[in-house]
């Protein structure tokens, strides 16, 4: 068997930096080097300024954000992100978007080129675009607050992270963490909480109604945030491609010296959020904006905040090396949960070992 199936990440997966100008139905093209495709689901955030981070997708449509910082209804602007184009994006003259001298980072994933299909592996009818090759799909559905309600996802093998946000509900942005070994397994996309105790509130239950997903199908508790009657919800799932994205998680050693995440492949992108301890925020690195070691610069999901820097570690050909005893991402004795996806895969799909780029 292959060690991997995917020897050019970019193909499923590209970042863009990009510095705004006001400038009405403006075409935002990739790189050469990146892959050439239309991307489906599409999370920007302004690096040079305070604001709110804005992820679209192809199946609710380009003009419709929501917000990882908050845990608002999902907010239409056709002036922000007005299509989604080969290799790249339009934006209008909404400034979260392209305001004038402002550097903006664009992060983009490939899912089945906004086609969609009606999914009924789970008691719920969902509308799925997968994009089985790069373990990642866009759901929508509708709930109906019955305990063990089902979805399908159509990934075709069990997600290792699911994450649900109500589109016209206030609510937090649920996740469920497959690498977690506790019985809660949910976290907050909009929260530095950790995961909260089944003894002190039981989202295990009231989310996922104590079920992990199956290779067909997310169950779901009665929590209004995952399953509200009549509500309409997006799930992003995702799970680990060898040689081109893991979901994972280390514990923290408290040293400079820290963990190595074994991956497979050098990351392009990466997450990292504490699990352990509240007050773990969500960080996010890449290596188009870290392109040499020590990466440092971040954002985080959680926040509003612009960009800052704070050495966390090397990006290896293999994986990444905690560089940092900084309690945030490397606390003695915490577990730290990630997403990584690939620049490149270690050893391509011929088993021939690749050169980190």
């Amino acid at each position: 068997m292959a060690y991997t199936t995917i020897d050019d990440p970019s193909e499923y997966f590209t970042t863009l930096l990009y510095t705004g100008n006001a400038t009405d139905n403006r075409n935002l093209t990739n790189s050469a080097n990146a892959g050439d495709f239309k991307p489906d689901w599409l999370w920007l955030k302004e690096r040079s300024s305070t604001s709110s981070h804005q992820l679209h997708d192809s199946t609710r449509g380009s003009s419709f954000a929501l917000m990882s910082d908050s845990t608002a209804v999902e907010d239409e602007d056709a002036n922000r992100v007005q299509a989604f184009q080969t290799n790249g994006f339009q934006v209008g003259t909404a400034s979260t978007v392209n305001q004038d001298t402002i550097t903006m980072v664009a992060w983009q994933w490939k899912a089945n080129g906004g086609t969609t299909a009606s999914n009924t592996d789970g008691s719920i009818t969902s509308t799925v675009q997968a994009n089985t090759t790069a373990g990642f799909s866009i759901v929508t559905y509708t709930g109906n607050a019955t305990e063990g309600a089902t979805f399908g996802h159509g990934l075709g093998a069990t997600p290792d992270l699911v994450i649900v946000k109500g589109r016209a509900d206030a609510d937090n942005w649920a996740v469920f963490n497959g690498t977690s070994t506790t019985n809660s397994r949910s976290l907050h996309l909009d929260s530095t909480d950790g995961e909260i105790p089944v003894s002190s509130y039981n989202f295990w239950n009231l989310y996922w109604d104590e079920t992990r997903p199956s290779s067909t199908v997310v169950t779901l508790g009665v929590d209004s945030k995952v399953n509200k009657n009549s509500g309409t919800k997006v799930a992003y799932c995702f799970r680990s491609i060898q040689g081109y994205s893991k979901i994972g998680s280390y514990v923290g050693n408290g040293s400079t010296n820290g963990p190595f995440a074994y991956t497979g492949f050098k990351p392009a992108w990466l997450i990292v959020k504490g699990v352990s301890a509240n007050n773990r925020e969500w960080f996010i690195f890449d290596g188009t904006r870290n392109p040499t070691n020590p990466f440092n610069k971040y954002v985080k999901a959680e926040s509003t905040d612009a960009e800052a820097s704070s050495t966390f570690g090397d990006f290896c050909s293999n994986g990444f090396k905690v560089r940092s005893d900084g309690a945030s991402y490397n606390s003695s004795g915490e577990t730290f949960f990630y997403y990584a996806i690939a620049e490149n895969p270690f050893v391509s799909s011929e088993g021939v070992p690749t050169t980190a780029r």
